[in-house]
């Protein structure tokens, strides 16, 4: 009987540096993500920002083929659409949410898109739908913009007085207007429906027929807004203790409440008037803000909130357009089968 012979002693010292070789290479990669993941973790704006710029660069080149002169000012002014929405919905979003104290509010409750869709419903049923289509876009605008703001200025107003400061009753107030604007819309179009697929068209979000000229109001007017928020977000800070606390260190409860609600109403009338309504978009970024951000700072938060939304409608606009053709998953999906398979 031959008993086995034991590995000698080189043999060992060969196994003992190669376990150690694959040990300081599994701790080298563990140490590299754990430094990449904190980095992400304690960076989400640059993160964001990169992420932002990687998706422009997606979205103005993609299937370009060789059509610059023509690609390049039809996408850059539909990229320049896409962030002023980004921007308006997610900002109001959030200074909405900070001031009401609830994660799950939108501007929508106050009733900006249906009051949008019965304006629309409105002028097609007065005017006809060849008449609607063609009104000079900037008085269109113009007029979109002043009837939200005002009546929305009238419900603070009335709502939101010295004597009565109830948000509540404010966001009851505009749900059941956003019913009534909403009934009302639904009226009109009963009544004429061979313009019903008029007004279904333009109750929809549209980035594809963003006049310049409305383009460049609706930048200086974010831009406008976006100076008084910047001056507000310590106070906005405070605010988020609660309306007492926030009294009793010293803030101006009425005044500032007041002028977010004014700048609210501003961004979203701005960006319902450019492209049309955008609903549950701002609770969807703010959600995501509010899961990345390291801390509830308006000075990180309306930053990170502003790359986020731009983010998602930029990467979104270019995988729907450019990888779905615009037509959605299901008719891609069975076009691919089909060219597979043929």
């Amino acid at each position: 009987m031959f008993s086995p012979s034991k590995p000698s002693a080189a043999a060992n010292n060969t196994i003992d540096d190669s376990a150690s070789v694959n040990n300081d290479k599994t701790t080298f990669g563990q140490s590299c993500l754990a430094r990449l993941w904190t980095f992400i973790v304690n960076h989400p704006k640059s993160i964001a920002a990169i992420i932002l710029l990687i998706s422009t660069i997606l979205f103005l080149t993609v299937n370009v083929n060789g059509h610059w002169d023509f690609a390049l000012p039809l996408r850059g002014k539909k990229l320049l659409a896409l962030m002023v929405v980004g921007y308006a919905i997610g900002v109001s979003t959030l200074l909405f949410q900070t001031l009401t104290h609830n994660p799950i509010l939108t501007p929508s409750l106050l009733g900006f898109d249906s009051l949008y869709v019965l304006l629309q419903s409105l002028l097609v049923f007065f005017l006809g739908a060849i008449s609607f289509t063609s009104i000079n876009p900037l008085a269109k605008f113009t007029l979109e913009i002043v009837l939200m703001f005002g009546a929305s200025l009238l419900l603070f107003k009335l709502l939101f007085s010295k004597s009565r400061q109830d948000l509540t009753r404010l966001i009851l107030v505009g749900v059941i207007f956003g019913v009534l604007f909403r009934s009302l819309s639904a009226i009109a179009r009963l009544i004429n429906p061979d313009d019903f697929v008029v007004v279904q068209s333009a109750s929809y979000a549209q980035f594809n027929t963003v006049n310049p000229q409305l383009l460049g109001i609706s930048i200086v007017i974010c831009a406008i807004s976006a100076l008084f928020i910047w001056r507000w977000r310590y106070q906005c800070d405070v605010l988020m203790l609660g309306k007492s606390q926030a009294i009793n260190l010293g803030i101006n409860y009425q005044r500032l409440a007041f002028g977010l609600l004014t700048v609210i109403a501003v961004l979203v009338a701005t960006a319902t008037s450019l492209v049309g309504p955008v609903t549950f978009f701002g609770l969807l970024v703010c959600a995501l803000t509010n899961r990345i951000a390291r801390h509830m700072y308006h000075s990180e938060r309306l930053i990170l909130v502003s790359l986020v939304a731009m983010i998602c409608l930029v990467l979104g606009q270019t995988i729907f357009e450019q990888l779905l053709g615009m037509a959605g998953y299901y008719r891609s999906s069975l076009n691919w089968r089909v060219a597979w398979y043929s």
